[in-house]
Formats: C-alpha cells, structure tokens, sequence
C-alpha cells in the first residue's frame, strides 16, 4: 500500500510540475490581437479561435491525471488506519487547579496561610 500511495505522489507531483510549466508557456488568447489593436480585450473580436491546440489538450489531460491522482490520495489517506486518529489522544489531560473563591483570597495581599510541616524540627542558626 505504501509503495502504491508513493507511486500515486510521485505521479501526481510530475503531473502539476508539467501543468505549470505548459501554462506558463502557452501563448494567450487574444495576445496577437491585442498586439494588433493596442488592448488586450479584444479576443473575441472575429470570432472563435478554433479548435484546440496541443499544448492545451495536453494541460487538460494534466489536469485531469492531478486531479484523479488527488482524488486517490484522499480515498487511501481515510482507508490506511493510522497509529493515533488525532494529534491531541497523545496529550495528557489533567485537571486545572482548584480556584480559591474565598472572599478573603479575592483580596490583594491577603494570601492564604502556609501549611508548615510540624514533623521536621526547625533548623538552629549557627552561632
């Protein structure tokens, strides 16, 4: 399955490195025309260009390959079972901290008594 998947990749990658550079080769529509007459909103203006060239049928099909090769990577990305379903089961969850709503806690400077530990004598100063 892994080598499928990688295959998969490998050939949708080649297929939109392809797309890009045929796009940004190909000639515009109305280029020569607007050339001719000085905008280049006049495409359209004798009609349509005819049928379609190579270079674009090829685009097409590059299209078409991307976008079943996405399409496969999605349908095996949901199959393949994966070790954790989120990026969040891993994380350990522990409860917050009790909030000390005492009326006297709600005051600056008015912290709540330390606890001491009466089991271990205080230390005597040395002399």
């Amino acid at each position: 399955m892994s080598v499928m998947l990688t295959l998969i990749l490998v050939v949708q990658m080649l297929s939109a490195l392809a797309m890009i550079g045929l796009i940004l080769i190909q000639h515009g529509k109305g280029a020569d025309m607007g050339a001719a007459f000085g905008s280049g909103g006049s495409g359209s203006l004798f009609g349509a260009t005819g049928s379609a060239n190579f270079m674009s049928r090829t685009t097409a099909v590059l299209a078409a390959v991307f976008f079943v090769c996405t399409l496969l990577l999605a349908y095996f990305g949901k199959l393949a079972p994966t070790s954790s379903g989120s990026v969040l089961e891993g994380a350990a969850v522990t409860a917050p901290a009790p909030v000390n709503t005492s009326p006297a806690a709600q005051i600056p400077g008015n912290a709540p008594a330390a606890q001491t530990d009466n089991s271990v004598p205080p230390a005597v100063p040395a002399k």
